[in-house]
């Protein structure tokens, strides 16, 4: 089953879904790391303006290079390690209609899958879905469950997550069994 594996928090009003985070200063000229969460690491300076989560601040990308795990960008207006150093940690959303249709089957943006109720095959409420992770051994889909404690973290796999029904708003769980 193909994933998306951007890490998109809930869709936000006006349709928003995160794309990139903002990380420490790159030296002194006002340069910034930039964490992608799209498909395509790169897209991300294809989507035009980025902007904060309460759509108060938009920046765009003037220059972008790859690093390790992240890539160098230049934001327009952002000319010195102070003025970049107040950006660290903001999270960069675009609306929803600029980024590309999928055209796979079994394939989802994050986003559109927070927020969705999780059931068992025999339709018993487990909780909803609250994230998407990736610590770079697959998809893992995080539930809040009903009775509230620990959320569950379970690999977002056709064998645990069978069914994902987005017009439904549930994914359906089949809970791995706990042997002693």
């Amino acid at each position: 089953m193909a994933r998306d594996t951007s890490k998109s928090p809930a869709p936000l009003p006006g349709n928003k879904v995160r794309v990139a985070r903002i990380g420490a200063p790159h030296g002194v000229r006002g340069e910034l790391k930039l964490w992608s969460f799209t498909g395509d690491p790169a897209a991300v300076a294809d989507y035009g303006a980025l902007e904060t989560e309460d759509g108060k601040r938009r920046f765009d990308i003037e220059t972008m290079r790859p690093a390790k795990d992240h890539f160098i960008v230049r934001l327009a207006g952002v000319a010195d390690r102070d003025a970049a150093a107040k950006l660290t940690n903001i999270d960069l959303f675009v609306p929803r209609e600029r980024l590309p249709a999928i055209d796979e089957d079994d394939t989802w943006y994050h986003a559109d899958l927070i927020g969705l109720a999780a059931v068992t095959p025999e339709g018993v409420a487990l909780g909803t879905v609250t994230a998407l992770h990736n610590f770079g051994a697959g998809d893992l889909i995080e539930i809040a469950t009903t009775q509230g404690g620990e959320p569950l973290l379970l690999p977002f796999t056709d064998a645990i997550v069978p069914e994902v029904d987005i017009a439904g708003k549930k994914v359906v769980v089949v809970l791995p069994s706990v042997t002693e």
